[in-house]
């Protein structure tokens, strides 16, 4: 029997989640499917702040929303089906607006896979009014930052010559308890779009930023620029109201 654990660190900051990757987590290549990383990093972020007493039913309570607005990985190798790891993850040192996040991802040997950063805005999920995380007086911030070895996430500047390559709806089975397109589906909406031999690459870097909620029935149109010299692509998601999503992937 394998025992699972969660756990803080003695400095109260850096938080433990164990887990197996999963068959129904995996793609067709038995590697961990990108949908599912954003899924157990923001996971692991969701439960940090839970053990922490601050739950989202709590900071709904008190007028709070954490949204993720932007996130960067880097893989030294991706997690494999049925490869135990752990995902270790702390908040940094914020922006001004922006809550700032790290991951790092391990293998049960300690060999690092994955290296990661996230952005996240606090807003009042009434009016949606974006606050200052100075002004988040329900958690202390700390000036905690480590040396990283992914990309930042931060603005994405799109190529001009893109061209459309996909479109799907938004179905109900992509929205979460908000009411919008939950984070990870975006992670399946890059992958699905991209042609077949891309997925067979070996990704490197990815990175995603979220720029307007996808909302249940709407169109979202995929465009794509490939630059196969630096060996990149550049993707943006547009609705009928502007851009949703725009992203980045490296591949070796």
């Amino acid at each position: 029997m394998i025992d699972f654990k969660m756990w803080f660190d003695d400095d109260k900051i850096t938080f433990h989640d164990q887990m197996t990757i999963y068959f129904s987590q995996a793609n067709k290549n038995k590697a961990l499917a990108l949908q599912e990383l954003l899924r157990i990093t923001s996971d692991a972020a969701v439960e940090d702040y839970r053990q922490q007493g601050l739950s989202r039913e709590f900071l709904f309570e008190h007028d709070y929303a954490i949204l993720v607005s932007r996130v960067a990985f880097h893989f030294h190798r991706m997690p494999l089906e049925n490869e135990r790891i752990e995902v270790t993850t702390w908040e940094e040192k914020p922006e001004l607006f922006q809550l700032k996040r790290a991951y790092e991802i391990t293998s049960d040997s300690g060999e690092r896979l994955v290296s990661g950063l996230s952005t996240w805005l606090l807003v009042n999920p009434h009016t949606r009014k974006i606050i200052p995380p100075k002004e988040f007086t329900l958690h202390q911030s700390n000036d905690y930052e480590k040396q990283k070895d992914c990309m930042k996430p931060g603005k994405i500047v799109l190529p001009k010559d893109m061209q459309k390559i996909d479109e799907r709806i938004v179905r109900y089975s992509d929205l979460d308890s908000n009411g919008h397109t939950t984070n990870s589906r975006y992670g399946a909406f890059v992958v699905d779009a991209l042609p077949a031999e891309y997925n067979e690459k070996e990704l490197v870097d990815f990175r995603l930023n979220y720029s307007r909620e996808a909302l249940l029935g709407e169109t979202l149109t995929m465009y794509a620029s490939f630059d196969d010299t630096n060996k990149k692509v550049s993707m943006v998601g547009k609705t009928q109201n502007g851009s949703s999503f725009e992203s980045e992937l490296y591949y070796r």
